[in-house]
């Protein structure tokens, strides 16, 4: 939709440090596109929709033209640089705001490395579960953990845009203080330095705790549902704390359907806006990128998106079942209104 304004990214994690040669380039590719490990032989991470975007979109930026050989544009790429590669793809997403999650492997940008990069505005979110191991590598004791954990929980809430959590399952109701302590006590026993969080009851008190700041938090989620019963205990708290629901495929139109249940869930719009925008108030729902480690993959998220976007309101044009006007305000919601409200963003200048 030429019309739409830049673009808010509500979710994603930063971009890599450094050149990427073929190898690495089509491992991040691949990881991006759903697979596991290399491509069959003769064949390439490039031949996915994800790769076909990046060919079809990525090239004019860098001075090449669209749909140009792999092979061409990573020498293009090298030839202008990892860094101002990075920049001048980042800065062509039309994205205005980066929502970056914090605590990710692998050495990406920072939300401030990233909005220095795309020369636009990014926050931080903060991701729970790196929060407490950070702590954990340097707590003796199970209510050394604890009080740390509740200190620097405080702590980012303090600068944070928003958390992020993983878990998967979380019932109605806070875990009782002996459960999280012999919880703490297992973990804090069990694991080696660096080990991912994987205890559920203190998943679930970092969770409970995060949505007593009143900040919004992220809510990674396979399938959504298993969370039902903790979007319904949540709901008309006095922290105020909005739920966003962060889905994989195929579960966006259930999570767009949570949404619309509860008053403080909103959920992401995924990949196929056709089908979430039919299960929620267009004002519950929110754009992301995901993107994780290619520069790339910003841009073609919000390629993707736009078009999904004016391809929908348009039908819906043509159809008389919405005015222009009301199909562009349709699209900025989503796009960026919804986020701007939900996190408190400020308004570009």
């Amino acid at each position: 939709m030429d019309t739409l304004p830049p673009l808010i990214d509500q979710h994603s994690h930063g971009a890599v440090h450094g050149e990427l040669g073929l190898g690495s380039f089509e491992a991040q590719l691949g990881a991006a596109a759903g697979a596991r490990g290399p491509a069959p032989a003769g064949t390439s991470h490039f031949e996915t929709r994800t790769g076909l975007a990046i060919r079809r979109w990525c090239p004019p930026l860098l001075g090449l033209e669209p749909h140009c050989a792999p092979v061409r544009y990573l020498a293009r790429r090298r030839e202008v640089g990892a860094f101002h590669a990075g920049r001048m793809l980042l800065r062509g997403a039309g994205i205005e705001t980066f929502l970056v999650e914090s605590g990710a492997p692998g050495g990406l940008t920072s939300a401030v490395e990233l909005a220095d990069a795309a020369d636009a505005r990014a926050h931080e979110v903060v991701r729970l579960e790196p929060l407490a191991e950070q702590v954990a590598d340097t707590s003796g004791s199970v209510d050394a953990f604890l009080g740390y954990t509740a200190e620097a929980l405080y702590s980012a809430a303090q600068h944070a845009t928003a958390f992020a959590c993983g878990g998967t399952y979380c019932e109605g109701w806070a875990p009782d203080a002996g459960a999280v302590r012999r919880a703490a006590d297992r973990w804090l026993r069990d694991r080696r330095p660096g080990e991912p969080l994987a205890e559920p009851a203190l998943v679930r008190h970092l969770l409970w705790s995060a949505v007593a700041t009143g900040l919004p938090v992220q809510l990674h989620c396979a399938d959504p549902q298993p969370l039902a019963d903790f979007l319904r205990a949540t709901a008309g708290l006095g922290s105020g704390s909005d739920l966003v629901l962060l889905p994989q495929a195929p579960h966006h139109r259930r999570a767009a359907q949570l949404a619309a249940v509860h008053a403080h869930v909103y959920a992401d719009v995924g990949p196929c806006p056709e089908e979430t925008l039919g299960q929620a108030p267009f004002g519950k729902l929110l754009f992301s990128s995901g993107a994780r480690g290619l520069p790339e993959l910003y841009v073609t998220a919000a390629r993707l998106f736009r078009r999904a976007m004016d391809r929908v309101v348009g039908e819906w044009t043509a159809e008389g079942l919405c005015a222009p006007a009301d199909g562009r305000r349709i699209a900025e919601m989503v796009g960026s209104g919804t986020a701007r409200r939900v996190y408190g963003l400020a308004s570009a200048a």
